[in-house]
């Protein structure tokens, strides 16, 4: 898509769109108040891109009105939630409009004898979970941003998150939408149902779509009871291999599915601590597994985590501690939550990976990941959901680089990286998303064919490429 498709913004526009939302709801010629719409989380500000107008609408009427006006102006739009993502994907490459979603932000039903709940895109994902509290019932698919991430942006990107070896990804939980198309048009997909094969299913195309097919107005998850109780085992390892060596025979030899399965390497352990001025506890463990289970009954959990540290000490772990009450186990959470925070301090010239591999496959990568970073010279720490499979390799600039040799190298690092993953049946992205950061690489992982045909999907969707243009593709 070539930027000479699109049309700037003149002032007749802006006045069109105020007509639709409001004055106070549109930002314009105000480069102060645009500028933090032009990047998401992503740390390399290489990424960026200013919009033309944010516009921020109060309901899907007032999307498909806009999107209605842009399509017949050819303009830009970008769908932005809270602007968290790690791909660059709510950036607006080619300018235009952000669609921030912020003021569609009501949890509209919560339907207990369906165990559902429909929510518009701009709700917080914690808020679910916090009205869904009292009834004992939870959204279990949040990703690990959950107290800032938007639901909108979590069913855009299928987000993941430290639960997800036990009870899977946003996608899982998605049974409506509401979206509405370039054109305008509105569509309703799905519905509460727990089984649904009349035709294509939509709904879960337009998850993960990253914004490029529909703008998602209105979400209809489902629903299960909380767990009655839960215990967090903290399982310190001499190194990496034996960590991730013991990942896969926890449930294989244990016979249980533990909630999560977090790996820590050392690096990105100590950073953290730091950032969070926290006692570092961990000893001098090269790398550690955070992992926790839940159960019903006091018995079940304890036989439970026993189960689990008996197979993590077999495969080298000392010491493995075990926490069972809210405070501890929220304050060894912290830390794993901190880490992308803590390592973007510590090294703001970085490049955080979202790689994934087969589980059995880790061990692999992790020989390989030691062996490029070896060979560049560079110290790429790495931490991530090693329960299913999900890595976050972070490059980091070494200080004695200049710029340019950061950009020149980090271009081949990445490049070997995401064909390591390749050749061990991974993929470049498990939850972050393709976006602008990685759309060059795209090609590693998927054939000719396969990016034809979804070029056709999005045609069909959007045939003048107005929507998140930018994204997903290389050209």
């Amino acid at each position: 898509m070539s930027a000479a498709v699109f049309n700037k913004l003149l002032p007749s526009d802006a006045a069109a769109l105020a007509a639709i939302v409001g004055e106070r709801n549109l930002i314009w010629k105000d480069e102060e108040r645009l500028e933090p719409f032009s990047h998401d989380e992503t740390a390399e500000r290489r990424y960026a891109s200013m919009p033309e107008a944010v516009v921020r609408p109060a309901s899907t009427a007032e999307v498909s009105r806009i999107m209605a006006y842009a399509s017949s102006r050819r303009i830009p739009v970008t769908p932005r939630g809270a602007g968290s993502g790690l791909s660059g994907g709510c950036v607006p490459v080619f300018g235009g409009i952000v669609l921030f979603m912020d003021r569609m932000n009501a949890i509209i039903e919560v339907d207990l004898e369906n165990l559902m709940v429909v929510a518009q895109p701009g709700v917080v994902t914690n808020a679910i979970n916090e009205t869904l509290k009292k009834h004992g019932l939870w959204f279990a698919g949040y990703p690990m941003s959950l107290e800032t991430c938007f639901l909108g942006g979590n069913v855009a990107e299928n987000a993941g998150g430290g639960k997800a070896v036990k009870y899977g990804v946003t996608s899982r939980y998605v049974v409506g939408l509401e979206a509405v198309l370039a054109s305008g048009e509105v569509l309703r997909l799905g519905g509460k149902l727990r089984k649904d094969v009349t035709g294509y299913d939509l709904v879960h195309l337009l998850v993960g779509s990253e914004g490029t097919l529909a703008v998602i107005t209105e979400v209809t998850l489902s629903l299960l009871p909380i767990p009655r109780r839960r215990a967090v085992l903290l399982a310190s390892f001499a190194g990496a291999r034996e960590a991730i060596g013991a990942v896969p025979r926890i449930i294989r030899e244990a016979r249980i599915v533990p909630t999560s399965v977090e790996y820590m390497d050392r690096a990105s352990i100590l950073a953290s601590c730091g950032y969070l001025n926290e006692t570092n506890p961990y000893g001098e463990a090269g790398a550690m597994l955070l992992l926790e289970v839940e159960a019903e009954s006091p018995d079940e959990l304890f036989a439970s985590y026993c189960a689990i540290g008996a197979v993590c000490e077999a495969a080298g772990a000392s010491p493995i501690c075990v926490a069972d009450n809210r405070t501890t186990m929220d304050r060894i959470w912290n830390v794993r939550r901190s880490i992308a925070e803590a390592l973007k301090v510590r090294s703001p010239r970085q490049s955080l990976e979202d790689l994934v591999v087969p589980t059995a496959a880790i061990p692999s990568f992790m020989e390989g990941l030691f062996k490029l970073a070896d060979e560049e010279g560079v110290e790429i720490p790495c931490y991530g959901h090693a329960g299913d499979g999900n890595l976050h390799a972070t490059v980091v600039k070494p200080e004695a680089w200049s710029e340019d040799d950061w950009e020149e190298r980090l271009h081949r690092i990445l490049e070997r990286l995401y064909r390591l993953t390749d050749s061990l049946g991974g993929r470049i992205s498990g939850e972050h998303g393709i976006g602008n950061k990685r759309r060059e690489f795209i090609g590693i992982n998927l054939d000719k064919a396969t990016l034809r045909l979804m070029k056709g999907i999005k045609a069909a969707f959007d045939p003048d490429g107005i929507l998140n243009p930018g994204k997903i593709f290389p050209d």
